[in-house]
């Protein structure tokens, strides 16, 4: 009898104790969030991000399609999808960014972008105690991994995964479509003074590569290398995208035309995607990827043809 109450007892004594321990810890302490960012840091909140600044265009779409809009405290200019995102205070630009309008905010989460706000930007936010996540997507599945970590972070994890695998179905939709396609060989443009590319690593290869498309400067050491038009003739490309800065097609796509000896040019394979929906790191580049395949498509089905005097300038 003295065994069985004294066995009791203590089972008793254990589940005051449990009870106690939970009482002194704080309860943001049992919701712990960790994850690591594309950078490899480990990013710990002891709790949901209820005051989150996004320094990049991309990072606030992203957020928003995370189901975290309205925990949004503070953008960057440019900030302009969806349309909620104009009414957020801004703090300046992607390069210049206010620390003082940052610190005023109070945030518990800075979400950054690396090749945009650069390495400086980044440390400082450190060293003012600031914790935070830097995003830097360089291939199409590092979107739907933004879209979850930016769920866990912010306490919509079932929202974000369910836009991920939204997101993952379409890319794989497209990939057995376009996969087996013969090879063109792309330029994309990004801008005309200086001439502005891409090389391999950045997201936009990622689309080229999915429609069956080969960019011609993939090799170029830096991210977005400055070349001249020599050396466009010299990679010879199929065809030649550009994307501007607005909704309207660039009119500087049509200086080529005074290079026949391109065969972009000489078969008339200039094409134009808006660049929110290629040059954002979002769930839309998706549509930008629709876009460009259809041209590439294109451009397959005119090297099977005679060449002809119809242009096709988009």
């Amino acid at each position: 009898m003295y065994t069985i109450v004294s066995a009791t007892h203590a089972v008793a004594n254990f589940v005051r104790l449990l009870v106690l321990f939970a009482l002194l810890c704080p309860r943001s302490a049992l919701a712990e969030i960790t994850v690591t960012d594309d950078l490899r840091a480990t990013v710990t909140l002891a709790g949901p991000a209820m005051r989150v600044v996004s320094l990049a265009p991309h990072i606030t779409e992203l957020l928003f399609a995370a189901g975290a809009g309205e925990q949004i405290i503070g953008v960057v200019r440019h900030s302009d999808f969806p349309p909620a995102a104009l009414e957020i205070a801004q703090i300046g630009s992607y390069k210049s960014i206010s620390y003082e309008a940052l610190l005023a905010l109070q945030p518990d989460l800075v979400v950054a972008w690396h090749s945009g706000n650069g390495s400086e930007i980044i440390a400082r936010l450190r060293e003012l105690g600031l914790t935070v996540y830097v995003n830097e997507p360089r291939t199409l599945p590092h979107v739907a991994r933004a879209l979850r970590d930016f769920g866990q972070l912010t306490g919509h994890a079932e929202a974000a995964s369910s836009a991920a695998d939204s997101f993952e179905a379409r890319f794989t939709a497209l990939q057995a479509r376009y996969r087996d396609r013969p090879l063109v060989s792309v330029f994309y443009q990004v801008w005309n003074q200086p001439l502005t590319t891409l090389n391999g690593e950045h997201l936009i290869s990622d689309v080229i590569r999915l429609c069956g498309g080969n960019n011609v400067f993939a090799d170029a050491v830096v991210l977005a290398p400055q070349i001249n038009v020599e050396s466009v003739i010299r990679v010879d490309p199929q065809v030649i995208v550009a994307s501007g800065m607005g909704e309207s097609r660039p009119e500087w796509l049509d200086m080529w035309e005074a290079w026949p000896s391109i065969r972009a040019v000489r078969t008339h394979q200039l094409y134009y995607v808006p660049p929110d929906l290629l040059q954002r790191h979002t769930p839309r580049v998706l549509d930008g990827a629709e876009i460009l395949c259809r041209h590439l498509d294109e451009t397959r089905a005119s090297m099977s043809k005679p060449a002809a005097g119809v242009s096709n300038l988009r």
